[in-house]
Parts: C-alpha cells; sequence; structure tokens
C-alpha cells in the first residue's frame, strides 16, 4: 500500500515540477491573474470539488434522512406497553 503511495506522490510531484510556467488568467472587467500552472490546476480543481459537494449535499441529506430508523408506536387499546421498535440496518 505504502509503495501505491510513493507512486502517487512521485507523480504528482513530477507534475509539479514540470508545470512551473507563470500563467495569467483572465476574468470578467480587466482582472488579471498571475500563477504558476500548477497552482491554476490545484485551484481549479478544488474550486470543483466544493461546488461537486455543495451540489450533491441535498441528496446526501434526504437519503440519510430517509436511512434513519423511524420509531414506530404499537400500543394496544390496553395500553399494556407492547411498544416495539423496528430497528433497521443500514447508515
Amino acid at each position: 500500500m505504502w509503495l501505491l503511495k510513493a507512486a502517487i506522490f512521485f507523480t504528482l510531484f513530477a507534475f509539479a515540477l514540470n508545470n512551473q510556467q507563470t500563467v495569467a488568467v483572465h476574468f470578467f472587467f480587466g482582472t488579471l491573474w498571475q500563477a504558476p500552472l500548477v497552482l491554476v490546476v490545484l485551484v481549479t480543481f478544488a474550486c470543483g470539488l466544493s461546488l461537486g459537494v455543495l451540489v450533491m449535499m441535498p441528496r446526501w441529506w434526504k437519503k440519510r434522512k430517509a436511512a434513519l430508523p423511524h420509531p414506530t408506536s404499537d400500543v394496544s387499546p390496553e395500553g399494556a406497553g407492547n411498544n416495539r421498535v423496528t430497528l433497521h440496518n443500514g447508515i
């Protein structure tokens, strides 16, 4: 496992070393940002990851809420205390 992690690290390290050229990113209204290419790629990846997580949050909350066990109240008319709670396996 450590060999795989080391290979990934050295691959990304080599990518960073090979992409140190300064690039200019032009935004709206004449705004300009100059940074190394590897930093621009990293920031773009982080922004895309954050946006993806934010878009998926409502769906995750909905699925988590649906997966939570709901207590049932099966009480006999005599009130004998036959309460049963159904347990669900899941997240």
